[in-house]
């Protein structure tokens, strides 16, 4: 009887995750000027404002998961990006972050308690949790711009294949863009 390695599964999900916002990312890039702000029906009224909201509560979780003391200063800046070029270049970046911080988890880390400084308190998580919370958030948002991009002229990328096996055929192009090879993923 095998077992299924919780440290594998977060791994997987941050590559995924990293995956989907370089996918999605490069179709808002091709956006027409104006349609990154216009307004939408969605939870945030624009691609731009949902995509901010991604970035910095990623920088809220991350930070917090490695220990850092951002906390609510990671929202000083409602919006701190005004264009798809420099948010994607910041996304990026944090994606990295949360692709090392998974690769460097172990069994006991994943029970470790992190510490998300919430201004006047200290919220403490099992760092599981706060992993499995920042994985849903992304998708949740993620799919309000790829239904906001029904509304322009962009395609909305793919954004479901990737951790299984046979949708490497799906990815090399991704895969290749972003430095990794399918020997990394398949850990």
């Amino acid at each position: 009887m095998s077992t299924v390695d919780p440290v594998r599964v977060f791994r997987k999900l941050a590559y995924n995750n990293a995956l989907a916002n370089h996918r999605l990312l490069r179709a808002c890039a091709a956006l027409k000027p104006g349609e990154f702000e216009a307004p939408r029906t969605g939870f945030f009224p624009s691609i731009k404002e949902t995509l901010n909201h991604i970035i910095t509560v990623d920088w809220f979780y991350v930070d917090g998961m490695e220990g850092g003391m951002l906390g609510y200063q990671a929202f000083e800046i409602e919006e701190p990006f005004d264009d798809i070029a420099s948010l994607s270049a910041a996304q990026a970046a944090v994606d990295l972050r949360l692709t090392a911080l998974c690769e460097a988890l172990s069994p006991e880390g994943l029970v470790s308690t992190v510490r998300l400084h919430r201004g006047d308190r200290i919220q403490e998580e099992r760092m599981d949790d706060v992993l499995a919370h920042l994985f849903q958030h992304q998708t949740h948002h993620r799919g309000q711009v790829h239904a906001m991009l029904s509304g322009t002229g962009v395609a909305p990328p793919q954004l479901d294949e990737f951790i299984v096996a046979d949708d490497a055929r799906f990815r090399g192009k991704d895969v290749a863009e972003l430095g990794w090879s399918e020997e990394m993923l398949a850990r």
